[in-house]
């Protein structure tokens, strides 16, 4: 098992940890409801080095990107971010991902460079992909994984917990930018306003010699704003209440982007060909026999897991839920789950089977929050 670079701050402030995607990862430090609640109110911070981080460089980076990812690359300017997905050819998503488009001086001449930000569990599976399918591309991929720490700091009192470790101007960034600067007395930080919480804040990527240091003065800096130390299980109830897709749960290398309600990564009509292109373009035009739908217990106080049973108010099997928790801010249980298309208008009722339990529920609409 694997340690990130901050190990030894989470084993001195007594966090829980678990292995998480063949890492040692903290799950909480002192209970998942208190960390979920410092960061829609104030501010968090998670280590989340264990990350995948490949840099894709070259005159055909940009085509190249094209052609391995669903949304539009050649819409990215210098210093943008972007959402996307590495579809299969069998209909289903092999990773999803973040695209950041670089600074071009770190290019030759007609070059262009790309960091793509992947989930840990699929490093491996993403990079042979990657590689497999560069190979008639003028185009060099690097993999910076191992070498790069990463916090990300949410919370409506992010920018005001770290604006005086950084010149650049945090409250003044547009969701999904990046800057790369000097950031707590650390040079060639990268610092992203993307956010996998809907709180807002920032992403802080920086070289591993480097994060110990930058994670000491952000808790240091962001004392007086209450800044708590945060683990993945609040991660993971504060993405469900925003709707945003975990790989393994909500997307996987068998779930279309369209059935699962990304189609706005899903651009059909950028003049580049990727895998699974025709599948999409039927699915967006004939519909999806299932859909992922948000759901909450209308009555019942017992979390929904993965993989239980989803039934129509008259009993038939209509699907499976594939995320569940209890939300701390509406407190009450809440999940998603793929249904069959028919049962998946908001305000439709129905049963998730726990054991001989059937446990009432009313889709809605995603997000929660």
């Amino acid at each position: 098992m694997l340690n990130t670079p901050l190990i030894d701050r989470h084993i001195a402030l007594g966090a829980k940890m678990a292995e998480f995607a063949g890492y040692n990862m903290p799950i909480s430090y002192s209970s998942i409801t208190e960390e979920h609640h410092a960061v829609r109110k104030a501010v968090g911070v998670f280590d989340v080095s264990h990350m995948g981080e490949f840099i894709v460089k070259g005159k055909d980076a940009t085509l190249f990107l094209q052609s391995v990812t669903s949304n539009d690359v050649a819409k990215l300017k210098i210093g943008d971010v972007q959402y996307s997905c590495l579809p299969n050819a069998k209909g289903g998503i092999v990773d999803d991902l973040l695209v950041y488009r670089l600074e071009e001086d770190m290019c030759a001449e007609g070059e262009q460079a790309f960091m793509l930000v992947v989930n840990a569990s699929n490093e491996k599976k993403d990079w042979r992909w990657l590689k497999r399918h560069s190979k008639t591309f003028e185009v060099k991929l690097t993999n910076i994984s191992s070498k790069t720490g990463l916090i990300a700091v949410q919370g409506p009192k992010a920018a005001e917990a770290l604006q005086k470790l950084t010149e650049i101007d945090l409250k003044g960034m547009v969701y999904y930018t990046f800057k790369k600067g000097r950031f707590a007395g650390c040079n060639n930080v990268i610092v992203s306003a993307t956010g996998y919480t809907g709180a807002g804040g920032f992403e802080i990527y920086a070289r591993n010699k480097d994060i110990a240091k930058i994670w000491d003065k952000v808790f240091k800096n962001g004392e007086k704003y209450g800044i708590k130390p945060c683990g993945l299980g609040a991660r993971d109830t504060l993405r469900l209440e925003k709707g945003f897709c975990l790989y393994g749960h909500e997307i996987d290398d068998k779930t279309s982007p369209i059935e699962a309600g990304l189609s706005w990564i899903t651009k059909l009509n950028k003049g580049v060909h990727f895998p699974s292109i025709e599948r999409f373009q039927k699915q967006k035009t004939e519909g999806v026999k299932r859909k992922l739908v948000g759901f909450q217990l209308t009555s019942e106080r017992r979390v929904p897991r993965q993989g239980y049973v989803i039934e129509s108010k008259r009993g038939a099997t209509i699907g499976l839920v594939a995320s569940g928790t209890h939300s701390p801010t509406l407190d009450m249980p809440i999940g998603t789950g793929y249904v069959k298309a028919k049962f998946a208008e908001p305000g439709t009722v129905i049963h998730i089977v726990v054991g001989s339990k059937k446990l009432e529920a009313t889709v809605v609409k995603l997000p929660f929050l």
